[in-house]
């Protein structure tokens, strides 16, 4: 009993249920051994089991039932109290826990000043945790799922609960004496509006925030953020600096630089794929800026390898006319289908979520 005490409630709630189920299965046993059909003897042993008192299912007039029905009663019966008390305990410890833990995440928030506020934990709030814990920087998560709020937790991170398009988790998290605040939620409308409340909460506080499409940079500066990432353009401008090739395809597969930088932007969400302009597609005599046009956005053309191995051209132009059999390397948003816009006729194509 001592080692059950010492146990914690959850194991001793585990153990409890084992034992139970141990009992009911023996002595469910016991009956069908007597002759007892198993509907019969499983509906006697939860009656004794539960103290409800019904009345024996047959008559229990042999020595050897007297003995089943004695043991049912004595190690059933202890085993729902002991379940009982268990279950108890261990709904209190985890709402004591709870109630200690929000305390304890709340005195140290109340303890930090000019500290970084990461709104959203997905894989760009992730990330950022990463780099901020690694160099020491203080800075708190507020993030509204109850998954991602647990693994914040278990790596180690201050973490706060709550919707941050509201004022009041932001308030929460210290807004008022913090230096910066990064939204990077994907969602532009969201980041939007976080934007425009911790800008009235805060006048002083740096905002950087996350932009999806290219047209939210302009609302999201005017609703007061001081930086704005589009991480499809980070993507593309840092892969053109890395790619000065010629035989594009082979180096994106096999080089070990390349196979560690495709982690990261798969990190940021993106995607980095060689795609080729067959005769008679659409992007066949179109510019590169008509051409990147049709995604919104979506993927950004940052080298053109001209047909036959020919020309390498990294950084393209807008103006540059892409030519039958030109090989293109496109950094996009994950789950955009590159290869049917590349090899659509020139009506618009359905591509995901977007028209080409």
């Amino acid at each position: 009993m001592n080692s059950l005490a010492a146990a914690s409630p959850l194991r001793n709630l585990a153990s409890i249920v084992g034992f139970m189920l141990v009992v009911v299965a023996l002595s469910t046993g016991a009956y069908m051994h007597a002759g007892w059909s198993f509907d019969d003897a499983i509906y006697m042993v939860l009656l004794t089991v539960f103290t409800v008192g019904y009345g024996e299912v047959h008559p229990i007039v042999t020595p050897y039932l007297h003995a089943v029905t004695i043991g049912t009663i004595m190690l059933g019966c202890t085993g729902m109290i002991l379940l009982t008390s268990v279950l108890v305990q261990a709904l209190t410890a985890i709402q004591i826990q709870q109630l200690l833990g929000g305390n304890r995440v709340k005195n140290d928030i109340g303890k930090l000043k000019d500290h970084v506020i990461i709104c959203g934990f997905g894989r760009i709030g992730v990330m950022l945790a990463r780099e901020l814990a690694t160099s020491r920087s203080p800075f708190v998560i507020l993030e509204r799922g109850d998954r991602r709020v647990a693994e914040a937790r278990e790596l180690g991170y201050l973490c706060l609960q709550g919707d941050a398009t509201d004022e009041g988790p932001l308030i929460e998290a210290g807004i008022a004496r913090a230096r910066i605040l990064a939204t990077v939620l994907p969602d532009d409308a969201a980041n939007v509006f976080i934007t425009l409340s911790a800008r009235s909460l805060n006048p002083e506080l740096q905002i950087i925030a996350r932009g999806e499409a290219p047209t939210t940079e302009s609302k999201l500066l005017h609703a007061g953020a001081d930086k704005v990432v589009l991480p499809t353009h980070i993507g593309a401008e840092r892969i053109a600096e890395m790619i000065l090739f010629p035989e594009t395809a082979r180096f994106i597969r096999g080089s070990e630089r390349m196979q560690d930088f495709e982690k990261v932007l798969r990190d940021l969400g993106l995607e980095i794929e060689v795609v080729i302009a067959r005769k008679g597609s659409a992007a066949v005599g179109a510019s590169i800026a008509d051409f990147e046009s049709r995604g919104h956005g979506a993927f950004f053309v940052v080298q053109l390898d001209r047909d036959g191995g020919g020309e390498t051209i990294t950084r393209p132009t807008g103006d540059l006319v892409i030519g039958a059999g030109d090989g293109l390397v496109v950094v996009g948003r994950a789950g955009v289908e590159l290869s049917a816009v590349m090899s659509a006729p020139a009506a618009p194509v359905r591509a995901g979520r977007s028209t080409y």
